[in-house]
């Protein structure tokens, strides 16, 4: 099947540079030097997670690992962003960020890569286009929704256990009309929360270990998603439907002393997921679910297992202008059942969680969140086999944006 995408991606390359357009987008004039074809921007959020905490056993190593006992201030990010446009069908964006932890490791503020590709446009107007690189997966509108540009401090746990950091190395061809590529860079720049533009349609392959991790079975995953922006009346509102499959490798260093697993490590590895987004103006709503198979702890076998899974989430937010300051309250409510392939052992987990809390945008280069999470989580593995955990905090986070 993978072969066979491949094949089909390089046939639509090959119709699609002999087509011709009138119109063209973010195109580079044959006279721009070299260091006026990019720009940088970035963003830092500092948190507090300790205010009104009620158990400090409680953590969430999927939201930030401040959650919980001896937790303290954090850098929850801190990236800068390279992109431009060198020429009229070439776009490169790069991203590190300076964040990260190294796995097993008590230090912070390491560097790593989150993005590092390149558009190649197959048409004047690069409505037909191709990104190859580490780059976000075209799977859940809050998976590709900018953590810059989030309401809520995390992303859910549902479609997020998808996929650690949202990336991984891949092919993918994106299409969208030029009327529409505008109308999703509008979402985002007008403030609407909007996930950017990954095309109405997307499809492609990638390795399926997640980013920054090396492919183990030489078996790609694919991966699909479809998406159209309407606008009814003053309001828009934006449908999606995605699907991915592979075999996800459970690596030796994800693995305790005495788990079983398959012969190989090899697991069943797809999802389906459905998307609602109607955005804010003045009110809105994001919703999303998605059902599918993969890896998971069995705690009373000791054994990882190809097991279902379910869960999504609802968020209801609303904006509010007051002179040149916006305030976003929102309140979001998820459940998830189902593994985590990513965290030690493919983590078992039941998730009950509701979040209320408000952004609020002083000027656009600053934000802060104020969010109070009330939560119940039963995440076992074969070193804490019997473990559920329930409580509340109130959670900060100061943002600046450059």
């Amino acid at each position: 099947m993978n072969k066979l995408l491949i094949a089909l991606m390089v046939f639509v390359a090959g119709r699609a540079f002999g087509q011709t357009s009138d119109s063209t987008v973010q195109a580079r004039p044959a006279d721009k030097k070299w260091f006026e074809t990019f720009a940088i921007r970035g963003y830092v959020q500092a948190r507090y997670n300790r205010l009104l905490e009620t158990n400090p056993d409680l953590t969430c190593e999927q939201c930030d690992r401040s959650w919980g006992r001896n937790g303290g201030i954090l850098l929850r990010r801190v990236r800068i962003i390279f992109f431009g446009q060198l020429s009229e069908r070439v776009y490169f964006y790069i991203q590190p960020d300076f964040a990260s932890a190294p796995s097993g490791s008590n230090s912070l503020q390491f560097g790593q890569l989150r993005d590092a590709y390149f558009d190649v446009g197959l048409d004047k107007a690069n409505q037909f286009r191709f990104r190859i690189g580490q780059s976000k997966i075209p799977f859940g509108f809050e998976n590709m929704q900018s953590s810059q540009n989030r309401l809520p401090l995390d992303r859910n746990d549902a479609i997020n256990s998808a996929f650690s950091n949202e990336r991984d190395l891949g092919v993918f061809f994106y299409w969208a009309p030029t009327a529409v590529r505008q109308r999703l860079a509008r979402l985002v720049k007008e403030g609407l929360k909007g996930s950017g533009d990954y095309g109405m349609l997307g499809f492609g392959v990638f390795n399926g270990q997640t980013a920054n991790r090396p492919e183990l079975n030489n078996q790609q995953h694919v991966v699909a998603r479809f998406t159209y922006p309407l606008v009814v009346g003053r309001h828009i509102i934006e449908p999606s439907i995605q699907a991915y499959s592979g075999n996800y490798v459970v690596a030796t260093d994800q693995l305790s002393t005495g788990v079983k697993t398959n012969p190989n490590r090899n697991y069943l590895d797809q999802r389906v997921a459905a998307t609602f987004v109607l955005y804010p103006q003045p009110f809105g709503v994001q919703a999303e679910y998605n059902i599918g198979r993969g890896p998971e702890f069995n705690p009373s076998t000791g054994t990882i297992e190809n097991q279902s899974l379910h869960g999504g989430y609802v968020l209801l937010n609303y904006r509010v202008h007051l002179q040149k300051q916006q305030f976003y309250p929102f309140l979001r409510a998820q459940y998830y059942e189902g593994g985590k392939k990513h965290e030690r052992d493919a983590r078992s987990y039941s998730v009950r969680e509701a979040e209320l809390g408000v952004e609020w945008q002083p000027v656009s280069s600053f934000e802060l969140v104020t969010m109070y999470t009330l939560s119940s989580r039963r995440f076992e593995d074969f070193q804490r086999p019997n473990n559920r955990q329930r409580g509340g905090l109130l959670r900060l986070q100061a943002q600046i944006n450059f």
